[in-house]
């Protein structure tokens, strides 16, 4: 294959994004730099994910354009110091061969080599033995066998060769992971996603977990069961993983221009691990930091704050500890956010943004006071905020507050989307009242709608509905009602979005399909192409939708 189109080029994207996704729980257990929060490998698969499915959507002959998506989704999806550097290695891949329609060997390497360069330049201080030393090595050695390799095939295998070699070697670029025993989890997501490439290429299957083959010599079993005790827990510096997105507003720049380089060295005071990415809307924030309301702040003088998520780096690496001794003794939470969901999908995705437990339940299930207070008592915190995502919970939340012997709040959210952006609000260095205000006025912000089915012939606010029928149902009102489940959703959102919306997110329940999910996803692009839609298998019962426009 001397060449390749678009279309060719996606498939290679949804195999290497494929083969990352079976590998991230191994990804994970190797993650030791900069702190070992055992997340590497779940960030970069949220990332790859998000770009594999933009890709998807708007796959094409040109592979310029094709590529063009799969840059976006990573960057609306990048997620972790990996996951971000990841994204700018395909930003800069896809921004060398943008009005190309095909790219041959020569061009491919060199758009290889010009990610390298846009990664290098996005991170504040480069380390080697990286991620970004085998995306290096590995373009280095494509840009210097492009006489070599007859195809894009052989080309691939040597990139794949060096980046497993160059893997290999980062231990010794890094001391830290020679004394733990491990190779760079960042670089191993990145040979799982080109490995991915290649298969693709080749027209051969991965196994669904790769065998440690190459790495047994430096990780053996019993020592990788605990790559990330090398390191206390009060140890951490920077305590908060901190990210976010800037929507530039034009006023604010008249008074303040963007500058990155500026904005970069503004916001490198507070942290480490700090990667800036922008471009003429947006602009992408990770950064390792005492101080996460500080950088809000900052960042919002700039505009709109948008997928914000802080995460306790502490907490995350007493946790892998935790798990590994069954003598430590309960470690005491200073915080905790519970909140009650239905569908095991909503419940990982609450946890995933900063829950610390989530209560089942929901319309036809609501846990009592006595629930919320035992589950509340395991967890051993000093403080804690209640997120009920039902009205019908509020109450018992509220006399669970009052039972309770530590500072306790209630954040009356009355859906799941409101619980999401309130949990997305939270700063935990503020106080429970300022943290139950900004929470509950990000809940606000929600306009929540929800598809069910009707259990008799009725009507409402002027609405006909029929028994079984599916029901639109914007913000507790009725909208309309039909027997095709998808017009009635398609119809609900519509009348949800308005010209200052931004982003739509749909959690699909557990008798929806992802394709007739992915339907509705592309009907929203297609018909509003100024919203961003983030789609999530939610698996509750009852709901086929849950839509949040914002």
């Amino acid at each position: 294959m001397s060449s390749i189109n678009g279309l060719q080029f996606a498939k290679m994207v949804e195999m290497g994004s494929h083969h990352l996704h079976q590998n991230a729980d191994y990804v994970d257990s190797l993650n030791v730099f900069p702190v070992p929060d055992g997340d590497t490998g779940t960030n970069m698969n949220l990332s790859m994910t998000s770009g594999a499915k933009e890709t998807t959507l708007h796959a094409q002959d040109h592979i310029g354009l094709t590529a063009q998506a799969f840059s976006k989704g990573l960057l609306m999806g990048a997620r972790g110091n990996s996951g971000v550097i990841l994204s700018q290695l395909f930003r800069g891949f896809s921004k060398r061969i943008e009005s190309e329609v095909q790219v041959s060997v020569h061009q491919f390497a060199e758009a290889l080599q010009y990610g390298v360069e846009t990664a290098y330049k996005a991170v504040m201080k480069p380390v080697e033995g990286t991620i970004l030393t085998v995306a290096k090595d590995a373009a280095a050695a494509a840009v210097s066998h492009i006489g070599e390799a007859k195809d894009l095939t052989e080309l691939m295998e040597i990139i794949v060769e060096e980046a497993q070699a160059s893997l290999k070697r980062t231990p010794d670029l890094l001391p830290v992971l020679k004394e733990v025993g491990v190779v760079d989890s960042g670089g191993q997501g990145l040979v799982y996603v080109y490995e991915g490439f290649l298969a693709c290429l080749k027209g051969v299957d991965l196994p669904k977990k790769t065998v440690r083959h190459s790495m047994d010599d430096l990780v053996n079993t019993e020592h990788h069961r605990s790559v990330q005790g090398f390191m206390n827990t009060e140890d951490i510096v920077f305590g908060y993983c901190t990210e976010f997105m800037v929507k530039l507003d034009s006023d604010k720049l008249l008074d303040m221009p963007f500058d990155e380089v500026k904005f970069r060295q503004e916001l490198s005071d507070l942290g480490d691990s700090l990667l800036v990415i922008s471009d003429e809307e947006v602009v992408k924030v990770h950064i390792h930091t005492e101080a996460p309301g500080d950088a809000l702040s900052y960042a919002q003088k700039y505009g709109a704050l948008t997928k914000m998520k802080i995460e306790n780096m502490r907490e995350q690496h007493s946790e892998i500890m935790d798990r590994e001794s069954t003598t430590v003794a309960p470690k005491q939470h200073k915080y905790a956010i519970v909140t009650v969901s239905m569908g095991s999908g909503i419940a990982e995705l609450l946890k995933s943004i900063g829950a610390s437990a989530v209560i089942e339940g929901g319309q036809t299930m609501n846990p009592s006071t006595e629930d919320i207070v035992k589950i509340i008592q395991e967890i051993g915190a000093e403080k804690v905020l209640i997120l009920p995502n039902n009205k019908n919970i509020i109450m018992a939340a509220e006399q669970a507050a009052e039972v309770l012997e530590i500072e306790a709040v209630v954040v009356p959210t009355k859906s799941v989307p409101e619980g999401l952006a309130a949990i997305l609000a939270f700063n935990p260095e503020a106080t429970v009242k300022k943290n139950a205000q900004v929470m509950q006025e990000a809940a606000s912000l929600i306009k929540t709608g929800q598809v069910t089915n009707a259990v008799r012939d009725t009507s409402i606010d002027g609405v006909s509905i029929r028994k079984d029928d599916f029901m639109g149902i914007a913000e507790g009102k009725i909208t309309s009602s039909d027997s095709s489940l998808q017009d009635v959703t398609k119809n609900l959102v519509s009348s949800m979005i308005g010209e200052e919306d931004e982003i739509v997110t749909i959690i699909y329940g557990e008798d929806v399909t992802e394709d007739e999910a992915q339907e509705i996803s592309v009907y929203i692009e297609q018909q509003f192409d100024h919203v961003d839609v983030e789609l999530y298998a939610g698996k509750q019962p009852l709901y086929p939708y849950i839509l949040s426009v914002e």
